[in-house]
């Protein structure tokens, strides 16, 4: 009986999700970001380019987190997006005029369930 070498599995065909996410993110995030800071009040040309700032720099460590953290065991892969999503999450929140306390406390929330389903989801594909 012949013996058949696993064969890698095929890429798929057409754009990948690191072309468009990053872009996307960076959009998302910056107008959140500069609706957030503008507070109902006009548009100003520093609002749109604290959006801008903001969007370019989520979008930077989101593809710098996407190239790294495939090489790292899944605990700290799991540690490395909760933190990001964290920091996003609390860096946005305390645009709001919320108390530090709070908004250290929402952002632990979001990086704790961040990192609980990317621990899950790598330690049932591994």
């Amino acid at each position: 009986m012949a013996h058949v070498a696993p064969v890698a599995p095929r890429s798929r065909a057409g754009l990948g999700s690191s072309t468009w996410i990053a872009p996307v993110l960076a959009v998302v995030y910056g107008i959140w970001a500069a609706g957030i800071h503008r507070d109902a009040g006009p548009i100003t040309w520093g609002n749109v380019l604290f959006g801008v700032v903001a969007g370019l720099a989520a979008a930077a460590l989101y593809v710098g987190l996407r190239k790294l953290a495939p090489g790292l065991p899944r605990e700290l892969r799991a540690a490395a997006w909760a933190a990001f999503a964290g920091i996003a999450f609390g860096f946005l929140y305390s645009l709001t005029d919320a108390s530090i306390l709070r908004s250290v406390t929402m952002a632990s929330v979001v990086a704790a369930g961040v990192g609980a389903l990317v621990f899950y989801r790598a330690y049932t594909r591994e």
